[in-house]
């Protein structure tokens, strides 16, 4: 659906990958590697979303690395459209607010580091969470946003070291 807005697939990834998580860095090179696309196109657009200031940069020896402007008046907005187009507003409505006892979520995975995914990988922390509910409440969600589900359930003491090891992105806490 993004795709008929956004016609450049670069820049779409690049979107994704700066703008579901505001605290994704890269450079070009690892970004040339990751998207599996020409350099120049990849700079290009880097560019052009830097000139526009939704990206900022800075030098790290010689290499230039990109983050979302997360001061921009829009990325509130962009980061809303991209967490609804993966997926993610459908999940935390439809699962994370229902889940019970649970105390943190976390997307794991690709999507956590702005990769395009067809499965959303979740990190649910709690300590009594019943997970016969939460496959019930992710068969049904799992229907609306056209992707797998996989999860992992964790208790608080689990979390910490699996996050370690872990590209995760807080998308849901207890209130």
């Amino acid at each position: 659906m993004l795709e008929s807005l956004i016609t450049n697939k670069t820049r779409l990834k690049l979107l994704l990958k700066f703008f579901l998580n505001k605290e994704t860095t890269s450079y070009l090179r690892n970004l040339e590697h990751e998207f599996g696309e020409s350099s120049n196109a990849i700079r290009v657009e880097l560019n052009r979303l830097e000139k526009a200031d939704l990206l900022v940069s800075n030098f790290n020896g010689n290499r230039k690395y990109f983050r979302a402007n997360g001061n921009h008046p829009l990325y509130t907005e962009i980061n809303s459209i991209l967490q609804k187009t993966v997926g993610l507003d459908t999940v935390i409505d439809k699962i994370l607010k229902n889940v019970g006892d649970l105390n943190e979520a976390y997307l794991v995975g690709d999507l956590a580091i702005g990769k395009e995914s067809s499965i959303i990988d979740l990190l649910l922390v709690g300590d009594d969470i019943d997970t016969r509910f939460v496959v019930a409440l992710v068969s049904k969600a799992e229907k609306l946003v056209n992707k797998k589900i996989r999860y992992l359930v964790l208790s608080e003491k689990e979390k910490t070291d699996y996050l370690e090891k872990q590209n995760a992105l807080h998308i849901w806490s207890r209130e």
